[in-house]
């Protein structure tokens, strides 16, 4: 378990390396990045290569015994590159190159890019094969399914097409193109969604076009990765992800790669409404499900952002090392600070790094040297994992299919999972958010969350974990569409029907306005946003409306198929209801509770088989007092506790 930072050797004078360097050591670093974003400095012109100015930064941090994280710099081409090559920058949906001179702009279906990002790519790899500081290769920077419309592009995008659908009647007939006098008569007239917004054009066409982008950046990170295997066969591969309007898919991403990376940047305003989740719990937790194992976080919140945007808020005290600790606690191995030092030039100078422009040492550097302190002393955890009894299941084909068409007002798929994980985090439950497709059998519990795209073999699993005495929880939008985004002609939830024991006979987007649920105890909630009017057929009732022509009607469902138990939510609530469910199905399933957790307190297990260790992070600007059940031994403090007093953003770790 490691503390680092990603530093930027390129972007200042050489004189200052060493002291960086040596002053990094002192701080507790153990691990630096370097390397993504400069293409420019390693082949300043076509086929010249230099690496004199990293060998010394990388020898420096052997003597200071610091390891390396080394990236590939394929984001940025150099300007000499899009010069001689201006058809390797992208084309964005309205038509028009984008403009170059910032970042990520060439095109990864581009044969030319790829023939000299290969290049790069082995000049790199082959120079520093045999380099013993490096422990870990990052590939590109970022990435995103790159929404470009180059002649490249369209041409991969009609072939794309044509292979998975066989002709292009059949292309015809998934687009449902007889609306609109869309039908096809030759490939060449299939085109890419435009800049219009999305949900004024064809849903199969978009998601389509969304696949076709997603599976290109998945395959550029494969083709990367096999190349750097093939000189290095020991060599730990990743990418870094951060979550943008064209996120791939998480788990196609990283198929190809050792681990996945992480660029973790929570807000640093705390909301004290609970129905605003400002907590990266469950960013984190998601992260850890895309391959059911921990992970690194690469770019870890320093400071004020500003850059994308006017500046925001600096780290309050405490937050540096708290979020630092709260990515540990979810399954972060090791994590890289962004950055050593603020940029004296370029987009990102007021993004803050450890130091500030000022160059001397500050909050910030003394409480990140306090976090390193504190995780050399928590070193047991590096061979813990985190075990659930609950996932979450997250589709990225969902998101995206919803995002294309918004339901209602203020209606997003994300939320919805966020508000059970917020709910069974309330009781210091460990929570996987997953593939539909893992293995559910491992859990108790698992929510399933506007199962709204239908997959053939995501359904199956789920009907699977049901028969096998699982208990599932299913929402509103389920089965509404089938794998072509194109509506199913069936009663809602359609696919889904039997485990339900219901049918919808109505909804009413209700947008944000507000109605009342009652449950089977009289307990009221309000709801809004959607509500799904049902008509029971083996289910019973757990909830109904009060509200409007509905009500009496079920709201929430209750059902048991085979082995299992299924609740239907037909609504979405305010917290305190998904807190109430939540409690109730642990009860049932047995699944232990932690009642009276302060609010803000986040509390995850970690274990190695043979110990069990309790993680308490206080997400809020109160200081809070956690009894324990009983005298516990601190692997921070190195002293047993009866009780657990944390200030803002404190943290502790007990041995069960």
């Amino acid at each position: 378990m490691k503390i680092g930072v990603d530093y930027y050797p390129e972007q200042w004078d050489r004189s200052m390396w060493e002291n960086d360097i040596e002053l990094m050591a002192k701080s507790g670093v153990k691990l630096i990045r370097v390397g993504e974003f400069a293409w420019s400095r390693f082949e300043p012109e076509d086929n010249y290569f230099t690496f004199d100015w990293l060998d010394e930064v990388i020898g420096l941090c052997k003597k200071n015994n610091i390891d390396v994280v080394m990236s590939l710099p394929t984001n940025c081409p150099p300007l000499w590159l899009y010069q001689k090559y201006p058809d390797i920058v992208q084309v964005g949906l309205d038509g028009n190159k984008l403009q170059t001179g910032i970042r990520g702009h060439r095109c990864i279906n581009s044969p030319i890019f790829m023939k000299y990002a290969k290049r790069i790519t082995e000049r790199i790899v082959r120079h520093y094969a045999d380099e013993s500081a490096i422990v870990a290769w990052q590939i590109d920077n970022e990435l995103e399914a790159y929404q470009c419309t180059c002649d490249e592009c369209k041409k991969l995008f009609r072939s794309w097409l044509i292979d998975k659908h066989d002709s292009i009647e059949n292309v015809n007939k998934v687009f449902g193109n007889s609306v609109w006098s869309g039908e096809y008569v030759n490939p060449s007239q299939i085109e890419p969604p435009t800049a219009y917004p999305k949900e004024w054009q064809n849903p199969a066409l978009c998601l389509e076009f969304q696949r076709f982008s997603s599976e290109c950046t998945a395959r550029y990170v494969k083709d990367l990765a096999i190349m750097i295997k093939h000189e290095i066969s020991r060599a730990k591969v990743t990418t870094n992800l951060c979550f943008s309007e064209n996120t791939p898919d998480v788990y196609k991403l990283f198929d190809e790669v050792d681990f996945v990376s992480y660029d973790n940047y929570p807000p640093v305003d705390i909301s004290s409404d609970p129905d605003r989740i400002t907590s990266h719990a469950f960013v984190l937790d998601l992260i850890r499900g895309i391959k059911n194992r921990n992970f690194w976080v690469m770019e870890q919140l320093s400071g004020a952002t500003g850059c994308w945007g006017p500046m925001q808020k600096t780290t309050r005290p405490g937050q540096l090392m708290g979020y630092t600790l709260q990515a540990i606690a979810h399954g972060a191995e090791n994590v890289l600070h962004f950055r050593w030092r603020t940029a004296a030039t370029g987009a990102e100078m007021f993004i803050q790094g450890l130091i500030d422009h000022s160059n001397q040492p500050g909050r910030r550097l003394r409480e990140f040297t306090d976090l390193c302190n504190i995780v050399s002393k928590i070193g047991v955890l590096d061979t813990t994992v985190i075990v659930s009894e609950i996932a979450i299941l997250y589709s990225p084909e969902n998101e995206w299919a919803l995002d294309m068409q918004p339901q209602a007002e203020n209606f997003r798929y994300i939320d919805q999972l966020k508000y059970f994980h917020a709910a069974f985090s309330r009781y210091g439950a460990n929570v996987d958010i997953v593939s539909p497709e893992d293995d559910l059998s491992r859990y108790k519990v698992v929510i399933a969350p506007e199962m709204f795209v239908y997959k053939k073999s995501a359904a199956e699993n789920i009907y699977r974990f049901a028969i096998k005495g699982g208990t599932l929880v299913l929402t509103t939008r389920s089965g509404v569409k089938d794998s072509n985004n194109n509506c199913i002609t069936q009663p809602l939830p359609t696919v889904y029907r039997d485990l339900v024991g219901a049918e919808i006979s109505e909804y009413d987007p209700i947008g944000r306005s507000e109605q009342v649920i009652v449950d089977f105890a009289g307990n009221k909630f309000k709801c809004h946003q959607w509500c799904d009017i049902l008509t029971l057929i083996t289910a019973k009732a757990y909830a109904e409306y009060d509200d409007d022509f509905y009500r009496s009607c079920p709201a929430v469902t209750m059902n048991r198929y085979c082995n299992g138990v299924i609740y239907y939510v037909g609504t979405v609530c305010h917290m305190d209801f998904y807190e109430s469910f939540a409690g109730n199905i642990m009860r049932q399933t047995g699944i232990p509770r932690l009642k009276g957790l302060p609010r803000g307190v986040e509390v995850t297990t970690r274990s190695n088989g043979m110990d069990d260790f309790i993680l308490f992070f206080n997400n809020s600007e109160e200081i809070v007092t956690i009894d324990l059940p009983k005298s516990m031994y601190s692997i921070v403090d190195s002293r047993g506790k009866d009780e657990i007093v944390l200030k803002p953003f404190g943290f502790d770790a007990v041995k069960k």
